[in-house]
């Protein structure tokens, strides 16, 4: 018999967002939680409450599915790495949301969960290949070829875009989200200030500058805030690094951009696809299209849930 719904989960490096999701792809029910602490616990509490508050037969749920930023070894459903967020490794949440909740559950990377539900529900649905990018705490990748998921770690946030530079969190030197992430954009905001940089973020946080996040310093930018636009402008030239060696290693139609840094698309995006211009072949950079994602923070939620639709065979949206 076919089941109504899927329980879709996006873990990142900041927050934990589930929804309950029909399998024509609506979101019924959703909730956000931050991921500090105990990231099985929120999962196990998040689940519950979708559960009790849609008031839905748990006999209509086919399964639970988790989108997770990291190295996943999917076969026994553990995060083998993920730069940040440490608390997660070596956490088997396939066995135990199985054990506790009687559903099947599946895991994937969080930005490659994303990408299959722009596919599916989104950006995506007129592409056969694009590539997907998170830009948020870090940045992470989903790869879409021939309408379908690729099953690779994608994970572009950690190339090499400095030979030189400080050494990431995952080991590597130079990762690309060392110097474009929303991380890197504050790291770079308060080391400023502390040097005695003069800003109108001085104000922000009731004078602790520590406490600034990328809403503020965007906001600080549309106000003229010269700290705040050159480091939006800079997170940006080297965004546009990375997307330019996306765009010259597999030109593909598109290039689909969420996660919470998107909402300064005016300034840090456009100068990331500036600087991509300048970088790419000028035949592929005028085939691909840059764009938002059009389902925003339920890209992952909706993905997730679109893994359980699959291993079901109730997925409409793609072959997968």
């Amino acid at each position: 018999m076919s089941k109504k719904y899927a329980i879709g989960i996006d873990v990142g490096g900041t927050n934990l967002r589930a929804a309950l999701i029909s399998g024509t792809g609506e979101v019924i029910k959703k909730v956000k939680e931050p991921t500090a602490g105990n990231v099985l616990g929120a999962l196990q509490n998040a689940v519950k409450s979708l559960y009790t508050d849609a008031g839905i037969d748990p006999r209509d749920v086919a399964g639970i599915g988790i989108g997770i930023a990291g190295l996943l070894d999917r076969k026994n459903g553990i995060v083998l790495l993920s730069p940040n967020l440490h608390s997660v490794e070596g956490v088997n949440f396939v066995e135990t949301l199985h054990r506790q909740f009687s559903v099947p559950v599946f895991i994937e990377n969080d930005a490659n969960a994303a990408a299959l539900g722009e596919k599916w529900m989104g950006a995506g649905r007129e592409f056969n290949n694009f590539v997907l990018l998170t830009l948020g705490t870090g940045i992470g990748g989903g790869i879409v070829y021939e309408k379908k998921l690729v099953n690779v770690s994608a994970e572009i946030g950690h190339m090499s875009i400095n030979a030189d530079g400080e050494k990431c969190p995952c080991g590597n030197y130079g990762c690309l989200e060392l110097y474009a992430a929303a991380n890197a954009i504050n790291t770079k905001v308060v080391a400023a200030l502390g040097k005695g940089a003069e800003s109108i973020l001085r104000e922000c946080c009731k004078g602790n500058f520590y406490k600034i996040t990328p809403e503020d310093i965007y906001r600080s930018a549309l106000e003229g805030d010269n700290l705040a636009r050159e480091a939006l402008k800079d997170a940006g030239r080297y965004l546009g690094v990375g997307l330019a060696n996306i765009i010259n290693i597999m030109s593909p139609e598109a290039i689909i951009l969420t996660g919470g840094l998107i909402g300064a698309w005016n300034i840090y995006v456009q100068e990331a696809i500036k600087e991509a211009s300048r970088r790419t072949f000028k035949a592929l950079s005028d085939a691909v299209r840059i764009i938002p994602s059009s389902l925003g923070d339920d890209a992952g939620t909706i993905g997730s849930a679109g893994l359980v639709f699959a291993a079901s065979g109730q997925f409409t949206g793609q072959d997968r």
